[in-house]
């Protein structure tokens, strides 16, 4: 080895040794325990994008406010707690009558955090709320008997909801929207999936409203009104392109009152008002039973506003069991398709 080189390497191993020009060291994250009495809203104010909170078994009385990226909330199961407050008094979350709210905004969305295991029950409004949220993960949490939705978001992308159980709530379990204050066309999710999720004794199991691109598969959706509700309208993009396959969807035949935009709901497995480019595929829908104008197992209807399905795909479905149709087109559009369904009665005629 020449002189040349030999010094040329010994100046490098004394950068290397006192750091100079080393790449930064990771950010360090830390992990907040909270106890029973103590405040999970202070934890999620001190921690820092990267940190887990750690909420210990219990009974936590308060609503949690998340606007930081990158925080993991962390429960024991159905073991965690978390109810109203014994006043509406404090954040905004729960002036709103929200149990948990991860909200950020259309220039900065809260990015990357995750809800685990843990029970949000009781709550005026909804139990988990997200607005302006980026790769958000809700999983194993349960909501039930809440005043409105389970477990909610709008104008938000690539979510994930996996393995968790909405029941009792008054409105749906699983609600997903574009926007949920202004009249907007369908947006694009990026990619947000609906997983192995329990959705039951709502007034409808999982609804998703004016969105595109997303998957709603191996869920068990059963006792609620109505399973699946999609719902388009007139603006453009129009909802759809969207697949729902090997779901579970059975015996939702709970007696819901009509709304000021809706008849009244009974025995309906997955109905598409004004939906396109759907892939519904695979599922297995049985014993929900109604005289409803959205009653039957799988249900194309047009809008409220009129809008109708076109270019839907209705495949390999198990519909059986099913009033006042296993399948039914009751819709005006064209270009849907209905192939490969084991099914006995369908409206019109001929569609098994």
């Amino acid at each position: 080895m020449t002189t040349r080189k030999i010094k040329y390497l010994g100046c490098v191993a004394a950068v290397a040794v006192s750091g100079l020009g080393a790449a930064p060291p990771a950010a360090a994250t830390a992990r907040h325990v909270v106890l029973p009495g103590q405040s999970i809203q202070k934890a999620v104010d001190a921690a820092r994008p990267g940190d887990t909170i750690v909420i210990a078994p219990g009974t936590y009385r308060e609503s949690v406010l998340i606007t930081k990226s990158g925080l993991t909330l962390r429960g024991a199961g159905s073991r965690t707690v978390i109810t109203p407050p014994k006043s509406g008094a404090g954040n905004r979350c729960a002036t709103a009558g929200n149990g948990m709210c991860v909200l950020g905004t259309d220039a900065k969305p809260v990015q990357g955090t995750t809800i685990r295991s843990l029970r949000l029950s009781g709550f005026k409004k909804n139990a988990l709320w997200a607005s302006r949220t980026d790769r958000l993960t809700v999983q194993g949490v349960i909501a039930e008997k809440n005043g409105q939705w389970g477990i909610a978001e709008e104008r938000s992308t690539r979510s994930l909801f996996w393995g968790n159980i909405a029941r009792d709530n008054a409105e749906s379990g699983l609600f997903l929207s574009n926007t949920i204050d202004t009249e907007a066309g369908a947006t694009d999710t990026r990619s947000t999936v609906v997983r192995y999720n329990l959705l039951q004794r709502n007034r409808i199991g999982i609804t998703v409203r004016r969105l595109r691109n997303l998957t709603v598969a191996n869920n068990s959706v059963t006792g609620n009104c109505n399973g699946v509700f999609v719902v388009g309208d007139e603006g453009r993009p129009q909802a759809g392109d969207m697949a729902i396959r090997r779901n579970s969807i059975y015996s939702n035949n709970k007696y819901c009152a009509k709304t000021a935009r809706l008849p009244y709901i009974q025995g309906s497995g997955i109905v598409l008002t004004g939906a396109e480019d759907m892939l519904v595929e695979g599922n297995i829908i049985r014993g929900n039973e109604g005289k409803s104008t959205f009653s039957g197992g799988i249900v194309l209807y047009k809008s409220f506003v009129g809008a109708i399905n076109q270019r839907n795909v209705i495949r390999d479905n198990l519909v059986l069991g099913n009033t006042t149709a296993d399948l039914a087109n009751r819709d005006t559009g064209t270009g849907n398709r209905f192939s490969g369904n084991v099914c006995e009665v369908s409206e019109p005629a001929g569609l098994c």
